[in-house]
């Protein structure tokens, strides 16, 4: 059962089991083990990230096609929702509305970039992707009736993922069933299906023949394969996830804006997850997102400890002082590109199989 819930793709080494076990069990009892905002927020954003990085995976680590479009992808799920809870009220039909028109100008803009690169060489895919990426958050500044300019847009959500909601009256495990609680859960969900939903893809037909083409085209070609036709395809898909992450990302947060959605430091940021896990592994996702979100949000708090207790040595206070956890960060990248070059998955498959070898 277990096996074909995952597609046939179990995680081929026990560490990443039980890894791949800690993280699920983490996201699925956050908002009972965990209290106060941030840990909540934590949580949702690895379930958002973790569609959206492995949306990309499927683009750069099984077809082999390098994008910087997929923030704008993001960007176009979050503002639709947006847009749509502004102008037409806090509804579930205003959400439906702004995802079916999110997802749907995706899917046509992702094909029309496909059809005009495509079938050239890939820098210059690479560079169109960069340059529509750029004039879209170029419009969304600009369209500030719309998108709220700079300062983004803030909305209502429906009744019953508002805070202020309670499903219950009384607590459930010690935690208030809230309107908060019910749009984590919300997120979860929908994060679980669609992960899973991208392992059955790439452990199809279709994904082996997506591996064929990023390992050589033009024999994937000789066989028979429309190359162009699968790459169109994977492009496609890819850039709806995407949506799909954006859509969760607003509706977790109750708002949008550019820095949180479509400035180029999410690109990096999706890109730095890829490696840290892994290309070409939807595991890879889970764990890249997993590490790279905490460590983002609680490094800082471990270096203002490490601070205050070498407050007898200035000149280590102040190297850990947390204004310079983005220098640390960085060190940590640095040495797991080093020591893990094809990522955390693909560091501990290799063991597996030299063991069991």
């Amino acid at each position: 059962m277990l096996n074909q819930l995952l597609s046939g793709d179990p995680p081929r080494s026990r560490l990443l089991g039980v890894l791949l076990i800690a993280v699920v069990l983490y996201l699925a009892t956050a908002p009972f083990l965990f209290s106060g905002a941030r840990s909540l927020n934590v949580a949702a954003t690895i379930c958002v990230f973790l569609v959206l990085v492995a949306s990309y995976d499927l683009l750069l680590g099984y077809c082999g096609i390098v994008s910087f479009a997929h923030g704008m992808f993001y960007g176009l799920g979050a503002y639709g929702v947006a847009i749509a809870l502004h102008k037409l009220g806090p509804t579930w039909s205003a959400v439906a509305v702004g995802a079916v028109a999110a997802i749907a100008i995706s899917a046509l803009l992702s094909l029309l970039i496909a059809l005009v690169s495509l079938r050239v060489k890939a820098i210059f895919y690479t560079m169109t992707t960069l340059a529509v990426a750029a004039a879209f958050g170029a419009l969304v500044l600009r369209m500030s009736s719309l998108t709220g300019g700079d300062d983004g847009r803030n909305f209502r959500l429906p009744e019953m993922l508002t805070p202020g909601f309670r499903l219950f009256e009384h607590d459930v495990l010690g935690t208030a069933i809230t309107g908060k609680v019910l749009a984590y859960y919300l997120v979860f969900a929908c994060s679980v299906l669609l992960f899973l939903m991208m392992l059955r893809v790439v452990n199809s037909r279709f994904g082996r023949v997506l591996e064929a083409i990023r390992e050589n085209e033009f024999r994937a070609e000789a066989i028979g394969y429309r190359t162009l036709l699968y790459r169109l395809a994977a492009n496609c898909l890819a850039a709806v996830l995407a949506t799909c992450a954006g859509i969760l990302m607003a509706l977790w947060l109750r708002y949008v804006g550019p820095q949180t959605t479509v400035s180029f430091t999410v690109m990096l940021n999706i890109l730095l997850m890829c490696v840290i896990g892994g290309l070409g592994t939807m595991y890879g996702a889970m764990i890249g997102v997993a590490i790279f979100v905490v460590a983002e949000n609680y490094i800082q708090v471990g270096l203002q400890s490490l601070s205050q207790g070498m407050s007898s040595m200035p000149l280590l206070a102040n190297l850990f002082h947390p204004d310079r956890w983005l220098l640390w960060f960085g060190t940590v990248f640095v040495l797991s590109v080093y020591f893990f070059p094809t990522g955390i998955v693909g560091k501990l498959r290799e063991q597996r199989m030299r063991l069991g070898g």
